[in-house]
């Protein structure tokens, strides 16, 4: 048995502020891909997704059965029988490590699911992200259910509000272009869940509620904006910004090791960095309106490039 391939997904925008009401833009990265397999002589690794399918499938099977119902039997068989997520997207890293192995679960065993192949309606979209949402849950307590919508649906996706999403079109990559958007290694595996609880305990501070509405969440906007017509000057611009506001209020998200790398890009302008996810390790993504300089400026680190503009 070997399911269909679900791709990780990278947020480009929106990282925290979709929490509360930010516009985001979430894009399928289909550098990495998990899809179920089974296996009756299991590695370390697979055993230990073998041991997690157990748990997460205890879990589906309580619940809402309003939202959505599971052929828990199959599942459960399934897993007897040797059934594992085989994946190569990294854990921990802001690329939507569990988002892809909920999107696999939800296609091979939810009753009445709905398909890709629909009009997918902005109710049935919303749906989708609800029942996601529940699942995910069980990886890192609070999930929006964007990251396995993402994978399930491998369309880019765009926020407009908590209730207002919609797969999109993203401007043609162009091959000749100098600009890039990519990814640089921290080398530390990041957990969401205390980043989060971070960001939650600082929402009770007005200075921060103030600062996220009308610094964070303009510039995220800004840069959603610039992005999907292309404005290329404008987004590096508000990139800038946006940079700037999570090097001076998002501290603990940034790996302390990486806090001069940051600065360094603001002050040169050869690259800008921002969270990926939720930050405290993992990926950080870079933003280059010359590739090139940003590569020589970064050259003791890894990079991966997402997109050229």
């Amino acid at each position: 048995m070997k399911g269909p391939l679900f791709y990780s997904k990278i947020l480009l925008f929106g990282e925290y502020g979709i929490i509360k009401d930010s516009k985001g833009l979430s894009i399928p990265y289909n550098f990495y891909n998990g899809a179920l397999k089974k296996d009756n002589n299991l590695s370390k690794e697979a055993k230990a997704s073998n041991e997690s399918l157990k748990r997460f499938a205890d879990y589906l099977s309580n619940i809402n059965k309003d939202l959505v119902t599971f052929d828990i039997d199959a599942l459960n068989q399934d897993i007897a029988q040797g059934m594992f997520f085989d994946s190569s997207i990294p854990q921990g890293y802001g690329v939507g490590s569990s988002g892809a192995l909920v999107a696999a679960i939800y296609d091979k065993y939810a009753d009445e699911k709905i398909t890709v192949l629909e009009n997918l309606t902005r109710d049935k979209l919303l749906k989708l992200k609800a029942i996601f949402s529940e699942m995910e849950s069980f990886f890192h307590g609070k999930s929006s259910g964007l990251d396995p919508l993402n994978s399930y649906l491998s369309l880019p996706i765009l926020i407009n509000s908590k209730e207002n999403i919609e797969a999109t079109g993203i401007p043609t990559q162009s091959t000749d272009g100098k600009g890039a958007v990519f990814l640089l290694d921290s080398g530390v595996v990041g957990e969401t869940a205390p980043m989060v609880s971070i960001f939650m305990e600082n929402m009770k501070q007005e200075g921060f509620r103030n600062m996220l509405k009308d610094q964070f969440i303009k510039h995220t906007d800004a840069c959603v904006e610039d992005f999907l017509k292309g404005d290329i000057k404008s987004l590096f611009k508000n990139t800038k910004q946006l940079s700037k506001v999570v090097f001076n209020h998002f501290k603990p998200m940034i790996p302390a090791q990486f806090h001069e790398l940051w600065k360094k890009g603001l002050e040169t302008n050869d690259y800008y960095l921002k969270l990926c996810g939720s930050g405290g390790g993992g990926y950080i993504l870079g933003f280059a309106p010359d590739f090139k300089k940003a590569e020589e400026a970064l050259k003791d680190y890894k990079l991966e490039v997402v997109y050229n503009f």
